[in-house]
Formats: C-alpha cells, structure tokens, sequence
C-alpha cells in the first residue's frame, strides 16, 4: 500500500490515483508511467511533487525506475514455492540420473523460471572453520572449510530469486578436485549429487527458517522496493548415514514472494 500522510498532501492525492490505477489495470503491468512533465502538466503540480509521488508508489513497490528510462509498472515477481520433502527427495534422486537428466535447475521447479532467463554466479574461497562454524560441524575450529557463495538471479525487474551461501569440509571433498573449482558451477544434480561422488550419502536435512529485515545488501540484491518487506533465512544442515554434519547452507530469500511448504507425517494412534 502506498504510505499516507497524516494530511492529504498533493504529492499523496497523486500517489493514490496512480496506485488506483495500476491495481485496476489501466496502467499495465510493466508499462511506462507518463513522464514528469506530462503528469506535473496533468495534475497541475511541480516536478518536486510527482517526484515524490513516484517514490512513494516505489516504496510500496508498486513501480521500478531505470535510469535514463523512466519509471514503470513493477512486473508480478514470479513466486517461490519450495516444499522441503518434496524438493529435498527429487534432488536425492536425481543424483543417480545422468549429467543430462540432472542439469534441471532447482529453480525451475520452485518458480518454474525459463533456464534462459537465469543469471547465476559461484565463487568460492578458503577458509579457517570459526568457532561457531566448528561448533555446528562437530569439528575443531580451524579446520580448513570451503565457503561457496551462490548468487542466482533473473530479469532485472525482478532482482535475485535467492541468495545464499554454503560450508563444506575440504577434507571430505579433495579426493575430487572438481569439486574445488567454481568453473565446474552450476554442477548438475546440485551438492547432493557432489557429495555423491566423493562417496557421501545424504540421509537427513534439518531447515531452520527465520523471518528478518534484510540488510541493505540483502534489500539491494533482492529488489525488495517495500521498505517493510522482510526477508526469509533458511539455514540447512545436511547430515550424512553416519550421523556426520557434511554441510551447512543458508539461502536468503524475500518474504513477498516466497511460500514455504512443511509436510508432516504423523504416528498412527
């Protein structure tokens, strides 16, 4: 909703007409809004105050501006819709497919998003396990890590679908050198199927979702144009069929477009 003040003001009054457009579909969904001119011309009020109007309208992320294109409607951001069991069970399966049969991306699934229209970044460093680190692994702090910091995004009215970043033990994944190089990303059949070929079987997933405001980072990467719009954290520990922690994984991605799906089993009386 576009934020009023505590008085009509010109600058809201012409807010509020835009808005009662854009949800009636006269201003369509990633159309150009008039320029400036036309519409201090139209509502007969200065530049200051369409210009404030729009940053309203972009505040409750309404409308998008491109610089030197002007402002438009804000597209429908294609939504999240991640079912743990569900997501968690085809990615174990898929380990065992073929290259080709596992190159699917996960996102296609969750957000069915055109491969195309997917921009995806990998880098990976080194780094000494801190304490904390240690403390979740089970493992003594400094022990060597791979941090692996994944970045996937789309069209750029719609920012990043999910931000996230991933803690792998190098001793447990050196035997495949390959799994050392972010060049080798996006790996086909994602880190289960990784963990797969250095002889690692993932039996359990624990996710920990918390609900937060983002950082402006956070805010920036996933156009999160509402200033109140919160961002989803899910941390992931992955555990092997020994019991061993084999990594820890956290995704961040924004609350307005994200649906979280838990299936629960019960015990029979």
């Amino acid at each position: 909703m576009v934020r009023k003040s505590s008085r009509s003001s010109s600058y809201q009054r012409l807010a509020d007409d835009l808005a009662q457009q854009i949800t009636t579909g006269d201003l369509a969904p990633g159309s150009p809004l008039p320029s400036e001119r036309e519409l201090s011309d139209r509502y007969k009020v200065s530049a200051t105050t369409v210009r404030t109007a729009i940053r309203l309208l972009k505040e409750a992320g309404l409308v998008v501006s491109h610089q030197g294109r002007g402002s438009f409607v804000r597209l429908p951001r294609e939504k999240i819709r991640r079912d743990a069991r569900d997501r968690y069970n085809w990615e174990k399966k898929r380990a065992a497919l073929t290259e080709q049969d596992r190159a699917q991306w996960v996102l296609q699934r969750d957000a069915t998003v055109d491969p195309s229209q997917i921009d995806f970044s990998a880098e990976f460093e080194r780094l000494p396990a801190s304490a904390e680190l240690a403390a979740r692994f089970g493992i003594v702090a400094g022990t060597p890590m791979l941090h692996r910091i994944y970045r996937t995004g789309g069209p750029d009215e719609h920012g990043a679908y999910i931000l996230s970043d991933s803690w792998l033990r190098v001793d447990l994944i050196e035997s495949n050198p390959a799994l050392l190089d972010p060049a080798n990303e996006p790996w086909p059949g994602g880190t289960i199927h990784q963990l797969r070929t250095v002889g690692i079987e993932v039996a359990r997933i624990i996710d920990e979702v918390t609900g937060r405001p983002p950082s402006p980072d956070e805010a920036r990467a996933l156009q999160l144009h509402d200033v109140g719009t919160a961002v989803l954290e899910i941390r992931k520990t992955s555990i092997d069929t020994t019991g061993r922690v084999v990594e820890i994984a956290t995704a961040v991605l924004a609350g307005d477009r994200t649906e979280l799906v838990y299936t629960t089993d019960l015990d029979p009386w």
